[in-house]
């Protein structure tokens, strides 16, 4: 469960005070847009924690117990609240109940870039588990049947796809592509038809494939043969992560990849 639904979940039960940070001036431990939902003893979020967030926590609740009543507040981090950041926080309060839900739903939801993900195996596993909880949108795609758990984020869906490489003519616009299937000749077919596409549509920003560079020098040699050039060959990502970090366990790729992916956002 997303800290949103579980937001949501908990007003039905009890008002919250929204607390929002409207905008910011200078160096802040969060950005525009960052939120906490304030119960009564309990706290969904964060502004980024230290003292502007006990400071922000005290007014929620004073708020909540109808003493203040003020929308938005001036916070100036360093010589008022001793915080090292040095800029002024501006954060708004608002009082939500269950009434609210569906709109609250709508208006945090953050903008989530799509990453197509071909392989259920256990780094396949372990990469969702990361990537379900940053702003990404995951398609998650593989051709043997019942690979995927009972239950996933509500930013992944799991598709059954024989064969798989069908999956990526149908992939959203500007989707980074990670592929980690469980057989080689998969992980080949689907990394043609991902050059294929990038060939016509210009559309798949990031195409990563797991692996060694033995592995990826086999692939380049076989890809040639299906007539792509160095210069598409290029646009693939193996090994996939990013460099310094040796470890093979499957939630150490995870948090490699997923910081790759994170890095590429910014490009």
């Amino acid at each position: 469960m997303s800290l949103l639904q579980e937001f949501v979940k908990h007003l039905a039960r009890e008002d919250a005070i929204l607390v929002c940070v409207a905008w910011t001036e200078g160096s802040a431990p969060r950005d525009a847009g960052a939120w906490m939902a304030v119960f009564e003893t309990e706290l969904i979020g964060t502004l980024g924690g230290g003292h502007l967030e006990f400071q922000a926590v005290a007014q929620a609740r004073s708020q909540l117990q109808g003493r203040l009543q003020a929308p938005q507040l001036r916070y100036a981090l360093g010589p008022a609240l001793g915080q090292c950041c040095g800029g002024v926080v501006h954060l708004q309060f608002e009082r939500a109940g269950a009434a609210d839900a569906a709109a609250l739903l709508l208006r945090l939801e953050r903008k989530r870039q799509p990453v197509a993900l071909f392989g259920g195996g256990h780094v396949g596993r372990a990469l969702v588990q990361v990537l379900a909880h940053l702003p990404f949108s995951i398609a998650w795609f593989d051709s043997r049947d019942e690979i995927f758990p009972d239950e996933v984020a509500s930013n992944v869906h799991c598709e059954h796809s024989d064969p798989v490489q069908l999956a990526v003519r149908d992939l959203a616009p500007q989707s980074r592509v990670l592929i980690m299937s469980f057989s080689h000749a998969e992980d080949l077919d689907v990394v043609a038809a991902c050059l294929q596409r990038q060939r016509e549509f210009g559309d798949l920003p990031y195409v990563g494939l797991i692996g060694s560079q033995s592995k990826w020098a086999s692939f380049r040699a076989r890809l040639r043969a299906r007539g792509f050039s160095e210069q598409e060959l290029a646009h693939v990502t193996c090994p996939i992560g990013v460099p310094g970090i040796s470890g093979k366990e499957p939630e150490v790729i995870a948090v490699a990849v997923a910081a790759q992916l994170l890095q590429g956002l910014g490009s």
